[in-house]
């Protein structure tokens, strides 16, 4: 008979349900979450490698001023339509039937890297929200500066979080209510008009020196009556996809990381250019294409405007004929779509 590995074990939530048959959890090797069913760990080799080499498009891209258009306003906090509005980089304002969520709320500057793109409004007008979904915990998704600025102004505010980032939430707002979640489990703190899932991404975590892969990551799926959202994250192109396809597709509204994807080398494993996040789209057969992930921080080597052009000759080809390409705080709004 075959030993257990004494070094392997499974988590979850063991009070949420869980929607994937005969799934025991998320893998932990070793102390570390695994990505699926493997470790990854990002080699320190590469990024020096990344550090030393010179950026072969390095020209192009000083020469790139392309920064996304921003519409400035905040009447869609007000608003009782049902919208998705991008507010920059991984962060969305999402009203779906009367319940608002924000995602990864990254609001001002990061440690060293200065945001190039304003909000639509300040931050302290982003109001009667509900729910913040937190993908992950790196810190272009999960700054503690802006989680302060949005409880503080939503004191009714809950997070629905990966499994261990609520170590992280304690020592930010020791008062906001938060919810764990494994993949493929069903969140039990929404209410019935709206149902939201933890899925499976592509990637990996750290914050500090000793913290690496002790924090999960993931996806997330919004669902009514009505209408099938998903938001990816952060995440590689990998066989997640066509299990989250399996278990809610065709998705309406697929939100869809497409920067931060050179050098390959360093980045292929965690994050999608924009071709792959077309393949990953297709997959899940969706409907409606929004890129996030691009234009707001500079945080890898592509010029900020290649992203963009990618998705229009993608679009244009014939393949992607569901791309919308938001400004920063302007609604798509969600009866349009149907």
């Amino acid at each position: 008979m075959q030993q257990p590995n004494k070094h392997i074990r499974h988590l979850k939530n063991d009070r949420l349900e869980t929607i994937k048959p005969d799934y025991r959890g998320n893998k932990i090797i070793k102390g570390k979450f695994a990505n699926g069913e493997e470790l990854y760990l990002p080699e320190f080799s590469k990024v020096l490698k990344w550090q030393l080499s010179p950026n072969p498009q390095r020209d192009e891209k000083k020469q790139d001023t392309y920064t996304p258009p921003v519409q400035q306003g905040c009447d869609f906090i007000t608003s009782d339509e049902d919208m998705v509005v991008w507010l920059g980089h991984a962060t969305f304002f999402i009203r779906l039937n009367g319940i608002s969520f924000i995602t990864d709320p990254v609001l001002f500057n990061l440690p060293l890297v200065k945001r190039k793109t304003q909000l639509p409004c300040p931050p302290d007008q982003l109001l009667n929200i509900d729910f913040m979904l937190l993908s992950h915990a790196h810190r272009d998704h999960l700054d503690k500066q802006s989680i302060k600025t949005v409880f503080t102004h939503n004191p009714q505010l809950i997070a629905l979080i990966p499994l261990e980032v609520g170590k992280i939430l304690r020592n930010t707002c020791r008062h906001l209510p938060y919810q764990e979640a494994g993949w493929f489990q069903k969140y039990d703190l929404v209410p019935d008009a709206v149902e939201v899932y933890f899925l499976p991404a592509s990637h990996w975590h750290r914050r500090g020196l000793t913290d690496m892969n002790k924090m999960l990551w993931g996806s997330f799926l919004l669902k009514t009556p009505e209408i099938t959202l998903y938001f990816a994250g952060d995440s590689g192109i990998d066989s997640h996809f066509e299990e989250i396809e399996d278990l809610f597709g065709p998705i309406d509204l697929c939100i869809m990381p497409v920067g931060a994807y050179k050098p390959s080398f360093l980045m292929k494993k965690s994050h999608m250019n924009p071709h792959e996040a077309v393949r990953a789209f297709n997959t899940l057969r969706g409907g409606t294409f929004i890129p996030m992930h691009y234009g707001t921080f500079d945080l890898s080597d592509e010029p900020p405007s290649e992203p963009v052009r990618m998705l229009e000759q993608i679009a244009a080809s014939g393949m992607l004929p569901g791309l919308k390409m938001p400004a920063i705080g302007e609604p798509v709004l969600l009866k349009d779509l149907q």
